[in-house]
């Protein structure tokens, strides 16, 4: 690519969790193949979860590279290797991997006056991101990593504090000023939200907050057509500069190289997948981050036979706490393996090769926004169980506004399932049962097909999203040409 005067320098800093790194790199994949210089900051060990894709797409053309500071584990507390949210296990380490991020600000400051890029991408935990960008005259563009309704609901509850006026924790209140009315309670909410008193995570959101609200706006990996409601609001109300930019994963044409590399065969998966019959098989899977008791394990193994539903159940290893298989019934492998009715991967899956499958008709997922994304861009119908971040405003999202998902009963908000009452097996089944089978699961099943096709579209070009990015990068070359 032609290293040309105009060319705009766009420096991207992920913040280091899978639900947050892989759209952003994929974001910066993209705007390098518009012609950009992108440059992503990370650490080392992340840095090996894609450094193959990189420099692949270097061989491709794109002017797109990674640069790397070491974690400062130990200043912050942490053990050795330490280098994504995923490897946090309790308030404490998480607490001293946000003061760790605080400790990149020179390094990476020192970067910045280095090659003097003319924007700054940065999720919002670097909240420092925007006071580094003003001293250096650069526009600085937060990436939250969800999508504008939640965004809106939570800029709502943060404004007008409703959840503060009800008596009890299962009490409903309504989300005042949004374009839906959503009803939400006390126990749906992270403890930050609905905690007035100050404590060591209400002072990092603040901060995050004040750092949102004075950069020069915001990317969201999203598409209008799905939230069109709440794009206008995140403009005309919350009062934000906001570019749609997604559903990047569809712009990213090796499905199987999202995130890590997937611990089972693809080809044996997709093998098995080949031999089932259109819509006919329900995928479960709970991101990255979920631990689940082998309790609930076992409710949902039982509930999967019980439902008759053909089925692929992704398992993470941070999904088994505790002992391997214990949470197996007596022979449920051994059946499976028999009768062909599903599928277990144990592991990391190749969730978007998975779900663009014909074969799938419906998915079980906690309402993560990149799985809400990649469930909406595959056009299929969601069972949801949402479990902590922002994923209970997800639900709302799919159930009541979109109307392609149907709850599993999922009512407390926890960053740990293994210690909260288990969902029981006749509620899974009739969740499952309800997304797959009878004309409820058809008519959802077609708003999930059309509401696909068009997320299809807004990555085209000339599509929502194609032409979102093409007016953001306008703007920051109008931008640069201003400063020169």
């Amino acid at each position: 690519m032609d290293k040309r005067s105009d060319q705009l320098h766009i420096y991207f800093l992920p913040m280091m969790a899978p639900g947050h790194m892989i759209p952003l790199v994929d974001i910066a994949r993209q705007f390098a193949r518009h012609g950009v210089k992108a440059t992503i900051i990370t650490t080392p060990l992340n840095a090996s979860k894609f450094s193959k894709t990189i420099q692949r797409d270097r061989e491709m053309g794109s002017d797109i590279s990674i640069r790397t500071i070491k974690f400062p584990c130990k200043e912050a507390g942490l053990p050795e290797g330490c280098e994504n949210i995923a490897s946090t296990t309790s308030t404490l380490m998480y607490l001293n991997f946000i003061k760790g991020l605080s400790l990149f600000q020179n390094p990476i400051e020192q970067f910045l006056e280095e090659d003097h890029p003319d924007c700054l991408i940065a999720a919002p935990q670097f909240s420092w991101a925007v006071d580094v960008a003003t001293k250096l005259d650069i526009p600085r563009l937060a990436f939250n990593g969800s999508g504008f309704f939640p965004l809106c609901a939570i800029h709502s509850l943060m404004e007008h504090k409703p959840h503060l006026k009800v008596e009890s924790e299962t009490e409903e209140f309504v989300i005042p000023g949004l374009p839906d009315t959503i009803k939400m309670s006390r126990q749906k909410l992270s403890e930050h939200l609905k905690d007035e008193k100050e404590t060591p995570v209400t002072a990092i959101v603040k901060d995050i907050m004040r750092a949102e609200t004075t950069s020069y706006g915001a990317i969201v990996n999203s598409f209008y057509e799905m939230e069109p409601n709440y794009v206008k609001h995140s403009r005309e109300v919350v009062g934000r500069k906001v570019w749609h930019v997604g559903p990047i994963s569809l712009c990213n044409k090796d499905k199987s190289q999202r995130g890590q590399d997937s611990s089972f065969c693809e080809q044996k998966c997709l093998d098995w997948l080949d031999t089932k019959e259109p819509k006919s098989v329900i995928y479960i899977c709970f991101g990255s981050m979920a631990v689940f008791s082998s309790a609930q394990l076992l409710e949902i193994a039982i509930a999967l036979e019980a439902s008759n539903q053909q089925f692929i159940w992704a398992v993470t290893q941070t999904t088994i706490n505790e002992e391997q298989n214990e949470w197996i019934p007596e022979g449920f492998e051994e059946k499976l393996n028999v009768n062909g009715r599903g599928l277990i991967i144990k592991g990391w899956a190749p969730q978007v090769l998975i779900l663009d499958h014909e074969a799938i008709g419906g998915f079980v997922t906690h309402c993560g926004w990149n799985s809400l994304l990649e469930g909406v861009s595959a056009g299929v119908p969601m069972v949801t169980w949402p479990l902590s971040a922002e994923q209970f405003f997800n639900d709302k999202l799919l159930v009541e506004i979109l109307k392609i998902g149907v709850p599993v009963g999922a009512e407390a908000w926890s960053n740990r399932t293994d210690s909260t009452v288990p969902i029981n097996r006749k509620d899974i089944e009739r969740a499952v049962t309800k997304v797959m089978v009878g004309q409820e699961a058809e008519e959802m099943r077609g708003r999930a097909a059309a509401l696909g096709e068009l997320a299809k579209r807004a990555v085209e070009k000339g599509g929502s999203s194609h032409n979102s990015l093409i007016s953001l990068l306008e703007q920051l070359r109008n931008a640069k040409i201003t400063s020169n």
